[in-house]
């Protein structure tokens, strides 16, 4: 009885780490949108995956830049960003390699109900691989990243004059991505639940 109370009380520190993280992540999308923070910052070593089962977005824009992981070099991504996003059905998942334990995957839940979507406004998504049905209104391509009238300004390491596409909205369906970091101003997540998994257990 004793050594399965150890091990239980392991998971549920494991599980107080964690949870104050999801509260910094969301600290750090305030400062963001107040100015506080430069959007460009060093992200983990670490990429996680989402899976969405629709997202509506409003001033939508899309453009190449890079981040910086841990280690020699950067990683190329592409930046979606959105001034306001409806997400329904969101899924996150990320496998934590854990000391004496092994694999963990933290896997966060959220706008399970249709009715009551994860709201988020000046969302920013660095991407790394995406795959998903998506309808674009009002669609330019070929933009230059500097001359986007559309969505959220440019933030990041990009390159000035390099190519983008803007869309006054846009509705992607089946959404399975991979990404390096997400940030946003206010996120809104509704119905949240935060479970923690014995290896790797991702949200596809």
């Amino acid at each position: 009885m004793e050594s399965q109370a150890r091990g239980g009380t392991r998971w549920r520190r494991f599980g107080l780490v964690m949870v104050p993280s999801v509260a910094a992540t969301a600290a750090i999308g305030v400062a963001l949108a107040q100015g506080a923070l430069a959007a460009s910052f060093s992200v983990s070593g670490q990429e996680f995956k989402v899976s969405v089962d629709r997202l509506y977005g409003e001033g939508f824009v899309q453009y190449g830049a890079s981040v910086n992981p841990p280690g020699p070099g950067r990683e190329p991504v592409a930046v979606s960003a959105f001034e306001r996003a409806e997400i329904n059905n969101l899924c996150q998942s990320v496998v934590v390699p854990v000391p004496f334990i092994g694999d963990v995957t933290l896997k966060i839940g959220a706008g399970s109900d249709p009715s009551n979507p994860v709201i988020a406004d000046n969302l920013f998504i660095d991407i790394s691989q995406l795959d998903a049905q998506a309808v674009f209104t009002n669609i330019d391509i070929g933009v230059s990243v500097d001359d986007q009238s559309r969505g959220p300004d440019p933030t990041g390491e990009f390159t000035p004059g390099s190519f983008g596409q803007q869309a006054e909205s846009v509705v992607l369906t089946d959404v399975e991505q991979t990404a390096w970091a997400t940030s946003a101003g206010t996120f809104e997540l509704t119905d949240l639940s935060l479970s923690l998994h014995a290896g790797k257990d991702e949200c596809f």
